[in-house]
């Protein structure tokens, strides 16, 4: 491995003799796996230089690197990934479930490709070399842009971009499930499954206890009933799980999906609710302007009804959809109290956020108009009840518009 001691961007960038060594410790050990990992797979030696921390987590480092040497003809620039593991967690759920979920995609012919192409993986450094997409923005800096109709053109096509992830992955969760049996299945296929069940019949208790809000039977029927969908055979498709719009790159190719950490296969109308909730796994969701969620709900439709017919049909679709709104709504709420430090939830990247409670109320009220338009008195009439209960303890919230449409 020719690397210098320092490699760059992971020295003293700045010469003021203040380095981060554990950071470099970190960059200089992804470095060294991933040329390891490159020349086992491609059975030659390759050499990397010039990491760029590209900003992963306390969970993961990612970085760009240049293939300096190789025998073969491999791209300029790659990206890598590899899961760190902080003390008492374990990250091997979230590396098995990326893993086989990029190779699902690396396997689809390269239209259908909607995220980087998989280069190699290891199982024993929890390592990822994956295409690089360059500088691409990504859909939250669209959306926190000061250019309106990019970022409504970005929405769109993140939107349509959807659609057509799930339609191009109807009818693989076969081969999904093969992939994750390579890797040893995680212990919850799908993460919902694992706080969805205990953030629905937690949740009721909590709110009486919080802000004196009763549950009537009905809503709570209701939400019970949302569960369905995580057993559902109807429907299913691959999710990455958190399409919030940091993890979404607008490229000249289209939208490209990063960051599947929960990736798996499920029912897909929990993503749909990204269309509606908004972005519903994200705290730092802002709101968006009248007729978007109506034009993006549709463009995500366009795609779907290939392989779905049935989705055209507004009496099948909307009571669904309706069901993925309820379920993220009580979830989330679950989330934001009993979760100490409500930032560590979904991703959030490094744009500015909203207070948590103008997102909480937004949703609320939201829930409660899509509940009333569908006739669901029981979920409008407690839904509106806990807004009263959150707006009496927090003031009258109003959530701000994505910068770009302010």
């Amino acid at each position: 491995m020719e690397i210098a001691a320092d490699p760059p961007g992971t020295g003293d960038p700045d010469g003021s003799g203040d380095v981060d060594h554990a950071a470099s410790a970190e960059v200089l050990a992804t470095v060294v796996a991933a040329e390891s990992v490159l020349s086992k797979r491609f059975g030659a030696r390759i050499r990397l230089a010039d990491p760029e921390d590209l900003g992963g987590s306390e969970r993961s480092v990612v970085l760009r690197v240049k293939v300096a040497a190789s025998p073969f003809s491999l791209p300029r620039t790659l990206a890598v990934k590899r899961y760190v593991q902080p003390a008492g967690t374990s990250p091997r759920d979230s590396w098995v479930r990326e893993a086989v979920s990029y190779q699902l995609f690396t396997a689809l012919a390269a239209e259908d490709r909607m995220c980087p192409e998989l280069f190699a993986h290891d199982s024993g450094t929890n390592l990822l070399v994956m295409e690089d997409l360059g500088r691409a923005p990504t859909l939250a800096e669209k959306l926190h842009g000061d250019d309106a109709r990019a970022a409504e053109g970005a929405l769109l096509s993140w939107a349509r971009s959807l659609g057509k992830l799930h339609a191009s992955t109807a009818g693989r969760e076969a081969d999904f499930n093969a992939l994750l049996r390579r890797l040893s299945p995680p212990k919850s296929k799908d993460p919902l499954t694992v706080d969805g069940p205990i953030a629905v019949e937690a949740l009721p208790q909590l709110l009486e206890t919080e802000f004196g809000v009763n549950t009537p039977a009905a809503a709570m029927a209701a939400a019970r009933h949302t569960l369905a969908l995580l057993d559902t055979a109807r429907h299913r498709a691959f999710s990455p799980s958190d399409s919030c719009p940091d993890n979404n790159l607008i490229t000249n190719r289209g939208v490209r999906f990063l960051d599947f950490e929960g990736g798996c296969v499920r029912n897909m109308m929990f993503d749909a609710a990204y269309l509606t909730v908004p972005f519903p796994s994200c705290w730092c969701a802002y709101a968006l302007p009248p007729g978007m969620t109506d034009a993006m709900l549709a463009a995500w439709r366009a795609e779907v009804r290939v392989m779905w017919p049935d989705l055209d049909d507004d009496a099948v679709l909307l009571p669904r959809l309706l069901d993925a709104q309820l379920f993220w709504v009580w979830l989330t709420t679950w989330q934001f109290l009993t979760v100490p430090d409500v930032e560590q939830l979904g991703s959030g990247g490094a744009v500015p956020r909203p207070h948590q409670a103008d997102v909480l109320v937004a949703r609320w009220v939201t829930l409660a108009k899509a509940a009333r338009r569908a006739r669901v008195a029981a979920v409008a009439d407690h839904a509106d009840a806990v807004v009263a209960a959150l707006t009496a303890r927090f003031g009258e919230r109003s959530l701000p518009l994505y910068p770009a449409f302010d």
